[in-house]
């Protein structure tokens, strides 16, 4: 076989570390059981972020670049994937540890065959008081339009999409797979008609390239009932070429729309909420619910580690303490060598009560922080 037909598989991050370990006592009743769940910085654990697929089939480059994930990649097998009913068995042990939402992501999650059956799973899970989950899924949208009712029919709540612009040659090239726009936006529009709201939209700015495209995002969305958030270009993972010169703060974001809409700042919606939420202004200068709000997230800028509450669990079973992890727990071997739930529940909460991740602290206290630490794709384990 020639060298340029070799499937080449693209590392999790540099160096293809492996999983951390966990020792004996991690599978021992937890010391703490007696008592609210918290890491080493007093964080809860709250939010549980799935990966279901490491497919795509856009090539953002920020996120999956084509010439790093060209039609060479080795995506995982299907063997390696965890099933759903890993999946939900794992979610049900964070749900007694805390956990209240969970959202799906991938890749793309809606390429993953019968996603509305592991809704449906995931839906069916309570708290120990009985109350039902937040369940939600981001997407790009290319897919949500044929799938949005199906989706609620199934226990999905709400629908986060990813939309870097409202000009079609501008998206075209940010998803490097010359997919319409409009397409997207019909995947919006049936997502808000199916009941899967507040539908949010989240845009990632990346200072030259889409840029230009904040203020008609923001005109377009005013008023539509849908959240729209844009975010700061970030470091995560070691393929997207990453530039702090590329990064647009987002209090330039803010200060863009200010020149044409007035906004007033609003407070958080939930404890470790990522978005610094703004209500476009009325002419008293207060709050228009119906004009709606916009929110930047500013994980370069303004670091939010402090109330962060959130795991990501990666298609393949690994568990990251945060977007910018080098390396992970590997639940997917808990689960198939046949520990029991108390066992895996155990080792959930050892590991949450180890946790100190600051990443984008410490990045903000050097410059070179960024570039010399491994770090895993976000294709890997969703945004």
């Amino acid at each position: 076989m020639s060298e340029r037909s070799t499937p080449r598989t693209i590392p999790i991050a540099a160096g293809q570390p492996r999983a951390l370990p966990l020792p004996v006592q991690a599978f021992a009743a937890p010391a703490v059981a007696d008592r609210p769940l918290q890491d080493q910085r007093q964080r809860p654990l709250r939010d549980l972020r799935i990966s279901v697929t490491d497919r795509c089939n856009f090539r953002c480059t920020y996120c999956m670049p084509k010439e790093v994930f060209d039609k060479d990649h080795a995506y995982l097998p299907h063997s390696a994937l965890l099933s759903f009913e890993e999946i939900t068995r794992l979610a049900r042990r964070f749900v007694d540890l805390g956990v209240r939402k969970i959202r799906l992501t991938g890749g793309e999650p809606l390429l993953r065959k019968n996603i509305e059956a592991l809704i449906e799973q995931l839906a069916a899970l309570r708290t120990p008081e009985g109350a039902p989950l937040d369940i939600t899924l981001t997407t790009n949208g290319s897919l949500l339009a044929r799938k949005a009712r199906a989706l609620k029919d199934a226990g999905l709540n709400r629908v986060t999409v990813s939309l870097d612009g409202l000009d079609d040659t501008v998206f075209r090239a940010m998803n490097d797979v010359d997919f319409p726009v409009e397409s997207v936006l019909e995947g919006i529009a049936a997502a808000r008609d199916a009941g899967l709201g507040p539908v949010k939209v989240n845009m990632v700015v990346k200072r030259g390239t889409n840029d230009d495209q904040i203020l008609p995002m923001a005109r377009h969305f005013r008023g539509s009932g849908v959240v729209l958030r844009f975010i700061e270009f970030m470091d995560v993972g070691a393929t997207n070429g990453w530039r702090m010169d590329d990064v647009l703060p987002s209090a330039d974001v803010i200060r863009r729309i200010q020149q044409d809409m007035p906004l007033v700042a609003l407070e958080a919606a939930a404890p470790g909420e990522t978005a610094q939420r703004w209500g476009y202004a009325n002419a008293n200068g207060q709050w228009d619910r119906n004009a709606g709000e916009v929110g930047v997230i500013s994980s370069v800028t303004q670091a939010f580690c402090a109330d962060c509450n959130r795991a990501r669990l990666s298609t393949e079973g690994q568990l990251y303490l945060c977007l910018f992890a080098g390396q992970g727990y590997d639940l997917r071997s808990l689960l198939r060598e046949g520990r029991s739930d108390e066992e895996i529940g155990n080792a959930l909460s050892w590991i949450w009560r180890q946790r100190g991740d600051r990443y984008s602290e410490l990045r903000s206290l050097s410059s070179t922080t960024g570039s010399q630490r491994p770090r895993v794709e976000m294709s890997y384990i969703g945004g």
